[in-house]
């Protein structure tokens, strides 16, 4: 019998301070610069501020990237541009440097930290750091079978609650997480129909390395096969995860609600990460309220899943890589508006001055 009752995360996660946030609008209102002028860097400021409990805002000075990794059994109906089991290749790129959000990570002055959930090779290949949560070398084929069986989905989901509060107890201030994975979308996009009650061709998308139509087609179909395989589970989100998710989506899952109970504000990227964002929203209803939209990826699930959640893309500039990239763009953003918010005089002070 499980010990792991999601419904306790209901009572575990309260909203950000809304007295914090007032006193925030305040301060904002005697400002020298006039309220809404800066546009939508004030809401940003008020937000964080609400996040952290604190007026003025505290600058965000250790944002990390998390990217949780995984191989799908889907991807081997070719419904990725990628061979099926390649993440490990995308996964040496970000370790050694020479992925995009390597390169942005060491312009932002940013670290990653990439966990393996089931990557498709021996855990050999990888440090310790990166495989040490692993649950399986990859997640089963979801149009046919289940991604996972329950103990596994249970211990993918322990595993991104443990990450989270790895990061919450090391001093992380802010997370931009995202997701490496080959045939991740697939799995994220029969989430998102299944939770948003919509048909597979509604969410289907062409994936960070775009696939053409042919693919495209096969995709639709794996998607409309595996959501026959979810509904029946809609009830039961852990459920849910094992039928038609995946390691790394559970580990998503869980530490997104687990970020929202340390009270870890996060920065949400593409489609998969918003996928697992819906889910844990269907676990306890306040948890969105502790994460940004980082950007607008372009594909239909994710802003399927954002209209659900009520959350607004930070930057819309076509990213499609995953990885984290688009996410990790909008940080510099975050960061302007608590400076802005912290550091603008008062009206006040200003004429004192004079």
């Amino acid at each position: 019998m499980s010990s792991l009752n999601l419904d306790d995360f209901t009572d575990l996660i309260e909203r950000p301070d809304g007295g914090v946030r007032r006193d925030a609008e305040a301060r904002r209102e005697r400002q020298i610069v006039p309220p809404g002028s800066l546009g939508r860097l004030d809401e940003l400021g008020e937000w964080l501020a609400a996040a952290q409990g604190a007026v003025p805002v505290r600058p965000v000075e250790r944002p990390r990237v998390i990217l949780f990794a995984g191989d799908h059994g889907i991807a081997e109906l070719g419904v990725s541009a990628r061979p099926a089991g390649s993440a490990q290749e995308l996964v040496r790129a970000v370790l050694e440097g020479a992925a995009p959000v390597s390169v942005l990570a060491r312009r932002l002055d940013v670290s990653v930290r990439v966990v393996d959930m089931a990557l498709d090779c021996p855990p050999e290949d990888f440090p310790e750091e990166v495989v040490r949560h692993r649950v399986r070398r990859g997640s089963g084929r979801i149009d046919i079978e289940d991604a996972l069986g329950p103990d596994e989905a249970e211990a993918a989901f322990r595993a991104g609650v443990a990450v989270a509060d790895e990061e919450a107890d090391s001093g992380t201030d802010l997370v931009v997480l995202g997701d490496v994975s080959v045939g991740g979308t697939t799995a994220a996009a029969v989430l998102v129909a299944a939770l948003c009650g919509t048909d597979a061709s509604v969410v289907t998308g062409r994936g960070g390395l775009a696939i053409d139509d042919l693919a495209w087609m096969r995709k639709c179909a794996a998607i409309r096969d595996a959501l026959r395989r979810a509904r029946p589970v809609l009830g039961d989100q852990l459920q849910l995860l094992a039928t038609v998710g995946g390691a790394d989506l559970a580990a998503m899952t869980g530490f997104l609600l687990q970020c929202a109970v340390r009270k870890l504000p996060v920065i949400l990227d593409g489609l998969v990460a918003a996928a697992c964002a819906l889910v844990a929203q269907r676990v306890a209803f306040r948890a969105p309220d502790w994460w940004l939209a980082g950007h607008d990826s372009g594909e239909p699930g994710q802003a399927k899943a954002l209209d659900r959640m009520a959350l607004e893309p930070l930057l819309e500039q076509g990213v499609k890589v995953g990885e984290g990239v688009g996410a990790l763009l909008s940080l510099p953003l975050v960061q302007a508006a608590a400076a802005l918010a912290a550091e603008l005089p008062e009206k006040e002070a200003a004429e004192e001055k004079e």
